[in-house]
């Protein structure tokens, strides 16, 4: 069986070409992300991943995180509210929080707004390359509720370093709209201690 001029097994090697760069390229993609991109069933993209060794998402977020995990220097990495994807030191980093019932109210099922603001000040945290520091001021927005089970895609990025200030805006997104915006303040302690007689 033909399609457009070409083999089903090139089809395969095509698809499979192109899903090992996507991959490559966002790692954090699903299989249900591929199967649509490519227009078969996710058993298919399961399938090529195995065929390509490449591991199921959250294996290549756990992953991605312990190598981030190392290279955070203000607190450990342990504390970091949600999974630590991406972390380029002194410029931005990414987490990825999946909420669940404990983190919401059982009346609404909306998670409580401190779960939100903790994944984005750890993780305004986690990207200052400093030794030690605190949030000095916190300016934030919630803009969408969130449900309980929705996934929280926090990006980080320092937009400016005066002294032992650290300008940090951090926006929150679920399912690509926005549901959080924070400009943090982040004051580092090691300057601190220096200026005190």
């Amino acid at each position: 069986m033909k399609t457009n001029g070409s083999s089903p097994r090139r089809n395969k090697r095509e698809r499979q070409t192109q899903l090992q760069q996507l991959i490559s390229e966002d790692p954090f993609l699903t299989d249900e992300d591929l199967a649509l991109r490519f227009q078969v069933s996710i058993q298919t993209i399961r399938l090529d991943r195995l065929e390509l060794g490449i591991p199921e998402l959250r294996e290549r977020m756990r992953h991605a995180a312990s190598e981030n995990y190392e290279k955070v220097r203000s607190m450990a990495g342990t504390e970091i509210v949600g999974e630590l994807i991406d972390l380029k030191l002194g410029e931005s980093g990414i987490s990825i929080l999946e909420t669940n019932r404990e983190m919401a109210f059982k009346k609404t099922s909306m998670v409580m707004g401190h779960h939100i603001y903790s994944q984005a000040e750890s993780l305004a945290m986690a990207v200052i390359d400093a030794n030690a520091a605190l949030t000095g001021v916190s300016n934030i927005k919630y803009l969408q509720p969130v449900e309980s089970g929705d996934k929280l895609v926090a990006k980080a990025e320092v937009v400016r370093v005066r002294g032992n200030k650290h300008f940090v805006h951090v926006l929150i997104q679920n399912r690509q709209v926005q549901v959080f915006r924070g400009k943090f303040i982040l004051v580092t302690m090691d300057t601190i201690k220096e200026e005190q007689p």
